[in-house]
């Protein structure tokens, strides 16, 4: 039987940001029309918040037709927020990835299926020990098209669960890429306690979950 306050020590010591306030997100999605982003040489750009910035960077970065993912922060309302100032839960902003991908490789659907495969999707501010209203998961839609995938997908979701998936759905307005020592962290940092304990093994419950989607199907 595992010990709770062994975990919830673990989970303190291993958490992205463990300094970070555990504050309540703003609960209202506003009705601002999205900003669609459009495509360049081919490629096509989403966004998603889904806890630590470094886990969700290196989920995606497996997924066959996704070329980059940039970390960064969004569904704020601060301009050039940075990794302290968001950490204080006070600019609005969740740790966020810009993924660039192939659209006719992947699908948009199936990168929302990744998004919600590769999280606890009713964990409410946070993912696992990462916990604060910078840690919510999120889901930005540029087009009403993306808005009713995420939706129904979240609906679909929510019945075969028989729970309430914390996911917001947002429009998206603007990505503020972070500081780049957190860009391909997972990649440059993989001794880190918090990859080893926390990030690989998200990654790895995801690959067990999707193994279709990724890149050389391992």
């Amino acid at each position: 039987m595992k010990k709770p306050i062994v975990l919830i020590i673990i989970s303190l010591f291993f958490s992205c940001q463990n300094s970070a306030q555990n504050n309540k997100n703003k609960s209202a999605v506003s009705d601002t029309k999205p900003v669609e982003v459009p495509i360049q040489n081919g490629k096509a750009k989403a966004y998603f918040a889904s806890g630590c910035f470094w886990c969700v960077e290196a989920i995606y970065e497996s997924v066959k037709g996704v070329e980059e993912v940039i970390n960064g922060y969004s569904g704020g309302h601060t301009k050039n927020p940075t990794y302290e100032s968001s950490n204080t839960g006070r600019t609005g902003h969740a740790e966020a990835v810009e993924v660039i991908y192939d659209p006719n490789v992947v699908s948009f659907a199936t990168l929302v299926d990744v998004y919600f495969a590769s999280q606890n999707p009713t964990q409410v501010n946070g993912q696992g020990p990462d916990r604060g209203s910078q840690y919510r998961s999120i889901i930005f839609y540029q087009n009403e098209i993306q808005k009713q995938i995420i939706l129904n997908k979240k609906e679909a979701l929510a019945k075969q669960l028989n729970a309430k998936i914390a996911a917001e759905v947002y429009p998206f307005e603007k990505f503020w890429v972070a500081e780049a020592y957190h860009q391909n962290y997972e990649r440059l940092n993989p001794e880190s306690r918090y990859i080893q304990a926390v990030s690989i093994p998200r990654l790895n419950r995801f690959k067990e979950k999707m193994p279709e989607v990724l890149k050389n199907n391992h």
